[in-house]
């Protein structure tokens, strides 16, 4: 039986739509079949696209929620009396659009001034469509008290503590910095600073779990990269010109500083993120912006005020850090003042074409609601479930969250590796160590804006290298290597981190953001070999398509396995989807279906497939299938109407490499969709290679997978 969740701002500025977000992203990563539905749309001002909240659901997940109503046709009934007509109406879109989802989130509308019927609407709603009712709030300045006594208030709206309907409340904002109308701080600039004291007062919510009126079920502290906006953002709201265009799309503006002083007391302010202001004839801002950026550090963008553009000299001096830094630059027609004044107007809410600021703010979120309560929403439920993508990663990260590995990377100075390094630590994952001079990483780190915790151990190779010439000879004294060879080789950090791994000092290796998959393996298996059982060496991939995870394999290690060796590697495969959750359902692929085709590749995928069936009866296994008799049931009737694998394969094995990696990479950026792995499957221990255009959280979900392999063989 479907449930249905309204959830209900209790004032303005608490973050509904983002509690909105997390709450869908809560559901997913649990398998729950979730939609969403925003019964009234609620404008603010400037907002002149479509309805904020659903539009960023269809863009950032798989979900089709049903359209809202305007707030125009909505007041407009309510002022001629037809308010129940009205609740008809969204009665019916709801049930319409949202009949086959285990759990419905609602988001209710926010009282406001232009709203004053809000309230009394949202509980005539939740009425309405059967909606348990979860209160929004933020603390504000309140005492744990005052805020106890506002939820009472809010309470005694919706029916009193009798009305079994209201099940709880989440608490947005906690410790957020908030300017003297008590409002959270609009603004970016460092001149609306508060004092640690202000900031920080709120916090004394934490002792509203002894005495709320209500279960709360989310408590969300504030985090200021979730407000950070790009520096496009910034551009289009100020009417900028862009005079070096640079990282605009993707650069983050986490503070502002106004450039009035001399150079020597401004440095300090030159930092990652920082919106650098200055008068447009300040040439010597603009130099040591362009400097600074040479020297690695990220800045967020430069604004140049009064309309003054650069010398052409000074372009010229700075064009090589223009064309290779990134750096933003712009130009507006304002003074600096009155930049200042419109920096203050700027709205912060997520724009709907950001994806990375929606996925970093629907983890977040998700991972501040209480997930036993998410869990005993869909206790009894008939629907299926599908490890979606957000459950998949979510699923990583807490099985490498309890058996808390140490991962070693020998790329240690690379800045996404130094970024992912310090998300493990923040998250939990594992306990990486970097390879590389501590002073060098420490720089990088810096420059990225990354404060590297105790947690992220720093190994100097220098120091260490020499006490693993003994053992390296001791693994290939059969191949005749020699001290002085050894000692060479050592130089190279991925030996460094295999000898490492060899003498179980690590439990994992992840490499490949600068080196090659040859540079990352064949270390391994000189130095670690294969597991007790296994014949080779494969791959996998993690599809994260829309709505569910595949396995592709082996896309990146065998160019041209014989019958045998597509046996084992879809073995391997199948049993490393189980590992992860994935109920396996192995298709081995190939141009021809059943007995349709002939020849001597579809022979081997045929031969192959009898011998993974012999060897491991208790798998799923089917073949030769097409790609689409694989994956899509109406073909699958058709072309293979008896296979018990045919349109809901789960595991996909090529027949060889070219078709493995062409496939993955077609899928993959046709689809625009995520893709982890390589992870190598039959090593002793584990080493997986990183595609060299990783990104940070490319590497983070590697070094996830890497831990749990650890785990699993151990």
């Amino acid at each position: 039986m479907s449930r249905t969740i309204m959830l209900i701002p209790i004032g303005s500025g608490v973050g509904v739509t983002s509690v909105s977000l997390g709450m869908v992203r809560a559901m997913e990563r649990h398998g729950v079949v979730v939609n969403f539905f925003k019964p009234i749309a609620q404008p603010k001002s400037g907002d002149t696209g479509p309805e904020r909240s659903t539009t960023i659901i269809r863009n950032a997940t798989n979900i089709l929620p049903p359209e809202p109503f305007t707030m125009q046709y909505a007041e407009n009934l309510i002022s001629s009396n037809q308010t129940s007509d009205l609740l008809e109406e969204v009665v019916a879109r709801f049930k319409t659009g949202t009949s086959e989802a285990d759990v419905v989130v609602v988001e209710g509308l926010v009282p406001t001034i232009k709203h004053p019927f809000a309230n009394e609407l949202n509980y005539q709603i939740a009425k309405a469509i059967g909606a348990e009712m979860v209160f929004v709030t933020h603390p504000s300045n309140d005492s744990s008290q005052q805020l106890k006594e506002r939820i009472e208030i809010a309470v005694s709206a919706f029916g009193g503590h009798k009305n079994t309907r209201i099940i709880g409340c989440i608490i947005n904002k906690v410790g957020a910095p908030l300017d003297d109308q008590d409002r959270t701080r609009p603004d970016l600039t460092e001149m609306f600073e508060m004092p640690s004291s202000k900031t920080n007062t709120n916090l004394e919510v934490l002792q509203m779990f002894g005495k709320s009126p209500l279960r709360i079920l989310g408590c969300i502290p504030w985090n200021p990269s979730l407000v950070a906006p790009r520096a496009r953002d910034l551009a289009e709201h100020l009417d900028a010109i862009i005079i070096n265009k640079g990282d605009m799309d993707t650069r983050r503006l986490q503070s502002v500083t106004f450039c009035a002083r001399s150079i020597p007391n401004m440095v300090e302010h030159f930092k990652p993120g920082s919106m650098l202001v200055t008068s447009g004839d300040r040439s010597d801002v603009i130099v040591s912006a362009c400097l600074a950026s040479m020297n690695g550090v990220k800045i967020g963008c430069l604004l140049l005020t009064g309309n003054y553009r650069p010398e052409p000299q000074v372009m010229r001096l700075c064009e090589r850090a223009m064309e290779t830094t990134g750096l933003p630059i712009m130009m507006i027609s304002t003074n600096t003042w009155q930049t200042s004044v419109r920096l203050q107007s700027f709205n912060m809410e997520i724009p709907t074409d950001d994806a990375e600021r929606i996925e970093l703010v629907q983890d977040y979120v998700a991972g501040h609601v209480d997930k036993h309560w998410i869990e005993t929403l869909t206790q009894g439920s008939t629907l299926p479930r599908k490890l979606s993508p957000p459950a998949f990663r979510y699923h990583l990260t807490e099985l490498a969250r309890a058996v808390n590995r140490r991962i070693v990377l020998p790329e240690g100075d690379e800045p996404r590796t130094v970024k992912a390094a310090s998300l493990c630590v923040q998250r939990g994952i594992a306990t990486p160590i970097l390879l590389g001079n501590p002073d060098k990483i420490q720089l990088v780190a810096e420059q990225q804006g990354v404060k590297l915790t105790e947690g992220v151990v720093i190994i100097d190779p220098v120091t260490v290298r020499e006490k693993y010439v003994a053992p390296m000879v001791e693994l290939r004294k059969g191949k005749g290597l020699t001290e002085v060879v050894a000692r060479e080789q050592l130089q190279d950090n991925v030996v460094l981190g295999t000898m490492m791994l060899a003498q179980d000092e690590v439990d994992g290796l992840v490499s490949g953001a600068v080196h090659t998959t040859a540079n990352t393996i064949r270390p391994p298996l000189q130095l670690i070999k294969t597991a007790p059982g296994a014949n080779l060496v494969s791959s996998i991939f993690f599809m994260l398509l829309p709505d569910q995870v595949l396995v592709y394999g082996d896309c990146a290690i065998n160019p041209d396995p014989n019958a045998e060796q597509l046996a084992d590697i879809a073995i391997q495969s199948a049993d490393s989807a189980a590992a992860f959750g994935i109920e396996p359902k192995v298709a081995m692929i190939s141009y021809s279906t059943g007995s349709s085709g002939s020849g001597s590749d579809v022979e081997k995928v045929r031969e192959a497939t009898k011998i993974a069936q012999e060897r491991r009866p208790d798998l799923i296994i089917d073949g030769p299938l097409q790609y689409d008799a694989a994956i899509m049931e109406n073909v699958a009737k058709s072309k293979a109407p008896d296979s018990p694998v045919a349109g809901k394969a789960t595991v996909f094995i090529f027949p060889d490499l070219n078709t493995g990696n062409t496939t993955y990479k077609a899928v993959q950026r046709s689809a625009e969709l995520i893709s982890i792995g390589p992870m190598l499957q039959g090593m002793r221990k584990p080493v997986n290679d990183l595609s060299r255009g990783a990104l940070v959280d490319d590497i983070v979900y590697t070094i996830a997978l890497t831990a749990i392999q650890a785990s699993q063989q151990q």
